[in-house]
């Protein structure tokens, strides 16, 4: 969450567009950005054809779930600057908002404790069958055996994917348990991952080796389906997987082969592949993987406490109003792209 600051109104009025919320108001960003001299629009947008009306004489807009793309963002002949109320950006168009010189911002480093905490809490879940044993006594079977079989969870292999400051806070929680720890990430120095004490790996040798495998990759053209078909079927036999990274890094067709025919023994999930939250209408008869009962998906609510959704409205609406008042913003996706054009 950014300091407070000082903010300057402006004499122009200038238009903010909320896409979209699910918070049940937009009274904290309201306060923010009518503090800088802005008028706020809030919309309920699910496609880009219900934000091309506002798009030509906006300053600023800022998404949840609503993609902002080329169509919209061409449109645009005011606009400074696109904020995202979270830290991934792929549903901004950067290209051409970069191209168009639109300063795109998000926000950062406000639910690490929470993903962290999330995804530990699903992959002990499902590694202690809690749901097994749930069913079973609600059913009248009061038995150990309901769940079996459950395997000590000590010394045992978990494989992480992605270490940046989430994947860390995993790795800082599941050591607590004495499971030995290895992952996946390219992009990290190698001497990064010797202070943390933990061994980077292939992506074969991921696969191959983790008991548990835990996904907090972003969305990338490169990271889409990540884990398919060829990936399952190199897992151990009876692995876990936990994904509280993008949903569509996992093929979920592939992932529901996978587990009806038995090869892995459980998945959770935060967020299915199709991402529900971004759809108009969505049901979970569109996606199979909702029939298991060895599944369990959660509404993309990793990132969520009162706290860290608090954070993320007040930082994104801040990033707005210092750009619409001069000021330097906290948090920038394509400041350097920008600068390079006008260099």
């Amino acid at each position: 969450m950014t300091d407070p600051v000082t903010i300057k109104p402006r004499t122009d009025r200038p238009k903010v567009v909320i896409t979209d919320y699910d918070f049940g108001n937009v009274d904290v960003e309201t306060e923010i950005l009518e503090a800088a001299g802005a008028e706020v629009i809030a919309l309920q947008a699910k496609n880009q054809e219900d934000l091309f009306e506002v798009a030509p004489d906006c300053a600023a807009m800022m998404n949840q779930y609503a993609r902002i793309g080329r169509d919209t963002i061409l449109r645009m002949q005011k606009c400074e600057v696109i904020a995202r109320y979270g830290v991934g950006v792929d549903i901004v168009d950067v290209e051409t908002a970069t191209d168009k010189g639109i300063l795109v911002t998000n926000v950062q480093n406000y639910c690490t404790e929470e993903v962290a905490d999330h995804a530990i809490s699903l992959w002990l879940t499902l590694a202690r069958k809690l749901p097994d044993y749930d069913r079973a006594t609600h059913a009248g079977i009061w038995q150990w055996q309901s769940g079996q079989p459950v395997y000590r969870l000590r010394g045992r292999t978990m494989g992480i994917v992605s270490l940046g400051k989430i994947g860390q806070a995993i790795l800082a929680r599941a050591r607590a348990f004495g499971v030995r720890v290895i992952a996946y990430d390219p992009f990290l120095p190698s001497d990064v991952a010797a202070n943390l004490g933990v061994e980077l790996v292939s992506k074969p040798d991921l696969l191959a080796r983790s008991d548990y495998l835990l996904m907090q990759a972003p969305m990338t053209p490169d990271t889409r389906h990540f884990l398919s078909d060829a990936e399952f079927a190199a897992m151990k036999p009876g692995a876990i997987l936990v994904n509280t990274g993008r949903g569509p890094t996992v093929d979920n067709a592939a992932l529901f082969r996978a587990l009806s025919g038995g090869h892995l023994a459980a998945a959770g999930l935060d967020d299915p592949e199709e991402e529900p939250a971004k759809r108009a209408n969505w049901t979970p008869d569109d996606n199979p993987l909702f029939t298991l009962p060895n599944v369990l998906v959660t509404p993309h609510a990793a990132y969520y406490s009162e706290e860290s959704i608090l954070a993320a409205r007040v930082t994104a609406a801040t990033q707005v109003a210092k750009v619409l008042t001069g000021q330097q913003p906290d948090y920038t996706v394509n400041a350097d792209a920008l600068a390079a054009l006008t260099a």
